[in-house]
């Protein structure tokens, strides 16, 4: 049985973030989705970063779709005037419904109320909370992935504790505290 999890924009737009998580899933540890307005909202943001660009964006896009061919989640808009929160992520809920995903990861939590959600059989997770529940359920795939995250990093390249900073950096804090206490302790990947 898989489990599926919808990521909001806002998780996938930093690129140290969108690559540990999609690495994750990539490990089997869970199935990525995401709506089509998530990708083009991802798009438009990544667009207008000027290292990035119109190509830059598209290709990230490109990538991630050809990696997850299955992620994007389609026929959730008749579900659209009937969603609770905020108007502007009505689509992200709507396609985690249809998609029976269990996990909406996202860091605007105030745009998700609890008690409807739960009412679908969905939760709400920070990034960061996300991340260390990973940590404890699938270790080895999460360690596995940063390790080979540090090691195919580029432009810059980045150690491990480099990486570990630039993920506090994004909004995972208490992860990256977390894994860079196992890597004290002589925790590896194997």
């Amino acid at each position: 049985m898989t489990f599926e999890v919808l990521l909001d924009t806002c998780v996938l737009y930093p690129p140290t973030l969108c690559d540990t998580l999609l690495r994750i899933a990539e490990n089997g540890a869970f199935e990525p989705r995401w709506s089509a307005e998530v990708l083009v909202e991802l798009e438009r943001n990544l667009a207008t970063i000027e290292s990035v660009g119109r190509e830059g964006a598209h290709a990230r896009i490109t990538a991630m779709t050809g990696a997850f061919p299955n992620a994007t989640v389609a026929a959730y808009e008749q579900l659209l005037d009937d969603m609770p929160g905020h108007p502007d992520d009505a689509h992200v809920m709507a396609a985690a419904i249809v998609s029976r995903c269990q996990v909406i990861v996202t860091a605007n939590l105030k745009h998700f109320p609890g008690p409807e959600l739960g009412q679908w059989g969905l939760t709400v997770s920070h990034p960061d909370a996300f991340l260390l529940d990973q940590l404890e359920l699938h270790p080895r795939e999460t360690l596995l992935a940063l390790q080979n995250q540090s090691r195919e990093s580029s432009r810059p390249s980045l150690s491990t504790p480099q990486l570990l900073a630039s993920l506090r950096r994004t909004g995972v804090p208490r992860f990256a505290a977390a894994v860079a206490r196992l890597r004290s302790q002589g925790v590896h990947d194997d």
